[in-house]
C-alpha cells in the first residue's frame, strides 16, 4: 500500500526537509528518477537540485480478505473465504513501489486462480477436511509470485467454506436422519432387552408358581392320607372310601363358603346338590375299574 502524505511534503518542501514516520519508508527521486529509499526520520531534500519524495510505503502487516466462488468435484457451488496477511519488504521497497500499481488486486487474482484450480479436485466433505492444504497451496503460489514484487506473504488462512443454503439444509437433514436412525436402533435394542427381561421374569414366576402348586398338592395328598388313616383307626368299621367321600364333601362346603364370602366373584354356578360330590367320586372310581378290566384281556 502506497501512502502519500502531500500536506507534510509541501510544508517540508519549503524547508528542504521531509519527515518519514515509523514503520514507513519514503521513495526519493531526483528529477523523476529513483534515487534512494529513506528510512524513518527527518531527511534533507534540496528541491532546487531536483530531489523530491515520490511517495511513502508502509511496512506494517496488512490483511486482505478474498471471497471466491467456485464448485467442488461433486458439483456443489461454494464460497471460499481466504484471509491473506502480507507486508512490503524494506530491502525491496523500490520494487514494491514501482512494479505494482494495485497490490491488493494482484493478490486477489492469484488467490482466485489457486482456489479455482484446487477446490474443483475435491468433494465437498474433503474440501472442509483439507482447508489447511488449500491454504498452503494459496500461500506457496502467492509467496512465489509476490516475492518478485517486494512483498512477503506472512500467512494464508481459509477462514470459511460456505455452500449454498439448500445444500447446507440437505446436509443437516442427512445428519439428522442418521442420528434418528441410531436413536431408533438404540431404542429398539432397549425394548428388546426389556422384553427379554420381562419374559425371563415371567418364566421364573411361572416356575416358582408351579413349585408352589406342586408342594400344595403334595401337602393336600399327605393331609388326606393322614386324615384317612387317623379316621379309620379311631372309627371302627369305616373304610377308606367312606373317609375319602367325607373329605370331598368337607372340601366342597369350604369352597362354597369361600365363593360366597367374596363380593366380586366371577364363578359360574351349575345347578347340583351336595350328593354330586359322591357321584363324581363314584364316576372316577368306576372309570378306573373299567380301564383295569379292559387292560386285563389285552394282557392275556
Amino acid at each position: 500500500m502506497i501512502i502519500l502524505q502531500t500536506g507534510t511534503y509541501r510544508m517540508g518542501n519549503l524547508l528542504c526537509c521531509a519527515q518519514v514516520d515509523q514503520s514507513t519508508v519514503a521513495i526519493k527521486e531526483t528529477f523523476g528518477k529513483f534515487d534512494d529509499v529513506l528510512e524513518p526520520g527527518c531527511h534533507f531534500l534540496p528541491w532546487c537540485l531536483g530531489s523530491q519524495i515520490a511517495g511513502y510505503l508502509s511496512l506494517r502487516l496488512q490483511q486482505l480478505d478474498v471471497r471466491c466462488e467456485t464448485k467442488t468435484k461433486d458439483n456443489v457451488f461454494v464460497n471460499v473465504v481466504a484471509s491473506i496477511q502480507y507486508r512490503a519488504l524494506a530491502d525491496k521497497a523500490s520494487d514494491a513501489f514501482y512494479r505494482l500499481s494495485n497490490t491488493r488486486t494482484q493478490i486477489q487474482a492469484y488467490v482466485f486462480d489457486v482456489i479455482r484450480a484446487t477446490v474443483p479436485k475435491l468433494n465437498l466433505d474433503d474440501a472442509f477436511e483439507q482447508k489447511n492444504e488449500i491454504a498452503k497451496a494459496v500461500e506457496d503460489e502467492l509467496e512465489k509470485a509476490m516475492s518478485a514484487y517486494g512483498y512477503e506473504i506472512v500467512q494464508t488462512l481459509i477462514v470459511d467454506i460456505e455452500p449454498d443454503e439448500h445444500v447446507k439444509r440437505a446436509m443437516n437433514e442427512i445428519n439428522a436422519a442418521a442420528r434418528l436412525r441410531v436413536a431408533a436402533n438404540e431404542k429398539a435394542e432397549a425394548e428388546k432387552i426389556i422384553q427379554i427381561k420381562r419374559a425371563e421374569g415371567d418364566a421364573e414366576s411361572k416356575y416358582l408358581a408351579g413349585l408352589g402348586i406342586a408342594r400344595q398338592r403334595q401337602a393336600i395328598v399327605d393331609g388326606l392320607r393322614d386324615s384317612v388313616l387317623g379316621f379309620s383307626v379311631n372309627v371302627p368299621g369305616t373304610t377308606a372310601k367312606d373317609v375319602l367321600d367325607m373329605v370331598l364333601v368337607t372340601q366342597y362346603f369350604d369352597t362354597m363358603k369361600e365363593i360366597g364370602a367374596t363380593s366380586k366373584s366371577s364363578a359360574v354356578f351349575i345347578p347340583h346338590g351336595p350328593g354330586a360330590v359322591r357321584d363324581v367320586a363314584e364316576q372316577i372310581r368306576d372309570g378306573l375299574l373299567q380301564a383295569s378290566a379292559h387292560q386285563q384281556p389285552n394282557l392275556l
